[in-house]
């Protein structure tokens, strides 16, 4: 993540750096039904849905 927030810092337009710190990646785990393996499921949502993301089914 800090790769990620550290080129958007350099780039010349700030407004979008400074946006760009608000989101994060997020991964959860879900089993599956039929064989019980996991799986992994990744989005990037915005600082303030990671609660809501992860309390999904």
């Amino acid at each position: 993540m800090a790769k990620a927030a550290k080129t958007a810092i350099k780039t010349k337009d700030q407004k979008a750096a400074s946006d760009a710190k608000n989101w994060s990646k997020v991964i959860r785990s879900v089993r599956s039904p039929k064989t019980g393996a996991y799986t992994f499921k990744e989005a990037i949502v915005h600082k303030d849905k990671v609660k809501e993301f992860l309390a999904q089914k």
